[in-house]
């Protein structure tokens, strides 16, 4: 029977394995992306229909322009790709809830929420595009879908090892599920939210810099998400997301790749493949010549931003970042639901 069984969700497995753009790294996605941003975008017309929608103001038009630019930048890298079709059922859309959590979320299909008590963090359109970016990259790598689709495997694999120990000891059984289940959550499921998060980080990175965003404002962000996070100390090992500290070193690192799609507010992506990992610089845009961007150019790019920003400071100081308990909603669309 575990045979059976093992070899039916190998083949599963095998059939379901997709690439993630631009990292290459492979997922296994069980479930039709159709399927998932039906049932998305009816959890996000609930979740807009129960909350407080800020559609006029500086800070709401803000969301519109950095979600738009990033959305077309993308759009426009996956076309000069030949791979516009792995995003063409998205249908964007983004909001500002007046919600005081330092906070935001994304739907499969395209559907992002901003709260509102993140943009006194954000500080800045750049700091802003560093969220949109991150919210973004949960979409289009379709962390939502994936993690559905390990929670799906883990829960037959467990069913199967415990139909295989049906004649043992009961008080064996219990020891089995106990272990098994928090096996699975500090093994598996943990280190799979870590994993996504930090490759929401590196694609949201170059997302933003697609869209003429200066990336340098990434750890920037991180560093005053630090100093307003609530931390309650729990070490990394037992956290859904990176420390604070892993999440900035990584995205300090990550600065130099995401230089390659920056094209200082242009928001004109380069000319290259969208999933091949291992590209060295002057491969990235074959048609065009890399162009370094000097000190200058930063400070003048990070100035032309900055002149863009006009926010309202009417939102009181940040509390940690935590995740919203949507109730009454479809429980695999919240299941997919993406969060920092």
């Amino acid at each position: 029977m575990v045979r059976t069984v093992a070899l039916l969700l190998s083949l599963l497995v095998l059939a379901a394995c997709e690439t993630v753009p631009i990292t290459g790294r492979q997922q296994i996605n069980l479930y039709g992306d159709q399927e998932l941003s039906t049932m998305a975008a009816r959890e996000y017309r609930d979740i807009i229909r129960e909350s407080t929608v800020i559609r006029t103001g500086n800070q709401a038009q803000q969301v519109q322009k950095v979600g738009n630019k990033i959305k077309d930048a993308v759009t426009q890298y996956f076309r000069q790709n030949g791979e516009e079709a792995r995003i063409s059922g998205y249908r964007w859309e983004f909001n500002l809830l007046d919600e005081d959590e330092v906070n935001a979320f994304c739907l499969p299909g395209g559907k992002v929420a901003i709260y509102s008590g993140i943009m006194d963090v954000t500080q800045s359109e750049a700091g802003l595009a560093v969220v949109v970016g991150h919210e973004v990259a949960h979409a289009i790598a379709n962390h939502g879908n994936e993690r559905m689709s390990q929670s799906l495997l883990l829960e037959v694999t467990g069913a199967a090892l415990s139909i295989a120990l049906a004649g043992d000891d009961p008080a064996a059984q219990e020891m089995f599920s106990m272990a098994y289940g928090i096996g699975t959550s500090l093994a598996v499921a943990l280190p799979f939210s870590r994993m996504h998060e930090s490759e929401a980080d590196r694609l949201g990175l170059i997302f933003m810099a697609m869209a003429g965003y200066d990336p340098h404002e990434a750890p920037r962000f991180w560093a005053r998400m630090a100093a307003a996070n609530d931390n309650d100390g729990a070490p990394e090992f037992l956290s859904t997301h990176p420390s604070d500290q892993t999440r900035i070193a990584d995205l300090q690192s990550e600065i130099a790749e995401a230089m390659r799609y920056y094209r200082g507010g242009s928001g004109v992506p380069p000319t290259g493949s969208a999933n091949n990992r291992s590209q060295s610089r002057a491969d990235v845009s074959p048609n065009r010549p890399e162009r370094k961007a000097s000190q200058d150019d930063e400070e003048e790019d990070s100035a032309d931003n900055d002149a863009d920003e006009d926010m309202d400071d009417d939102d009181g100081p940040s509390a940690g970042i935590v995740v919203n308990k949507v109730t009454g909603s479809s429980q695999k669309a919240r299941a997919a639901k993406s969060r920092h």
